[in-house]
C-alpha cells in the first residue's frame, strides 16, 4: 500500500480561491493537517486549462478517498471540473472493457458551497430540485467508473451570509464530515 493510500485527496475546484469566502477557509483549514489531507487545487495547477492527464491519474491511484470541492455554479460545477472529467476519465484507464478501472472502489464524494439557502432547493421552490439530484450526472459518473460514491457534503446560504461567524460554522461540520467518509 502507498504511504498516501492514509490520505484524503482533496481536489479544489475554484476559479478565485484568493478571493472565496467559505472554501479558502476550508482549504486553510485542511492544511493544519498535512498527515490527513493531500490538497490540489486544479485552478492554480491549471491556469492555462491544459490539464496534465497522467499527473491526475497518479494523484487519484494514489488515495483511496477523494473529494472534490468546489462553489455551486449554475447548478453544476466550475468548468474545469467538467474538463477534468472529460480528460482525466479515459477509457482504457477508468472504465471500458480493458480498463483496470483505476477509480473502482475509492470513496469519492463532493462538499459543495452554495449561495441561496437549502429551502430553495426543493420542490415547489424557486430552485426545484434538491442538491442530491442536481449532482446526479457527478454521481453517475462516478459510479459508471465503479468509484464509491458517497453522499455530498453542502454549505449552504453564503451568498446573503457571508459574515465569519457564519462561515467559520461550516469548519467543524466539513471536517466531521471527512472523517465520516
Amino acid at each position: 500500500m502507498n504511504c498516501g493510500m492514509e490520505k484524503v485527496l482533496i481536489i479544489v475546484i475554484h476559479p478565485d480561491l484568493e478571493n472565496s469566502v467559505v472554501n479558502k477557509m476550508w482549504v486553510n483549514e485542511l492544511k493544519q493537517y498535512p498527515d490527513r489531507y493531500h490538497i490540489h487545487d486544479l485552478y492554480h495547477h491549471y491556469r492555462d486549462g491544459v490539464i496534465d492527464v497522467a499527473a491526475e491519474q497518479r494523484l487519484i491511484e494514489q488515495h483511496d478517498k477523494v473529494v472534490f470541492q468546489f462553489p455551486l455554479y449554475w447548478f453544476s460545477s466550475p468548468p474545469l471540473f467538467k474538463a477534468w472529467q472529460d480528460e482525466v476519465l479515459t477509457y482504457g484507464w477508468a472504465y471500458g472493457s480493458k480498463s483496470g478501472f483505476k477509480m473502482a472502489g475509492k470513496k469519492i464524494a463532493l462538499a459543495i458551497s452554495v449561495g441561496v439557502a437549502e429551502n430553495k432547493y426543493a420542490p415547489r421552490e424557486k430552485y426545484k430540485y434538491t442538491l442530491e439530484e442536481l449532482t446526479r450526472p457527478f454521481e453517475l459518473t462516478f459510479e459508471y467508473v465503479k468509484a464509491d460514491y458517497r453522499p455530498l457534503f453542502a454549505y449552504y446560504d453564503l451568498e446573503l451570509n457571508k459574515h465569519e461567524s457564519w462561515v467559520a460554522r461550516s469548519i467543524p461540520l466539513y471536517m466531521e464530515y471527512l472523517k465520516s467518509l
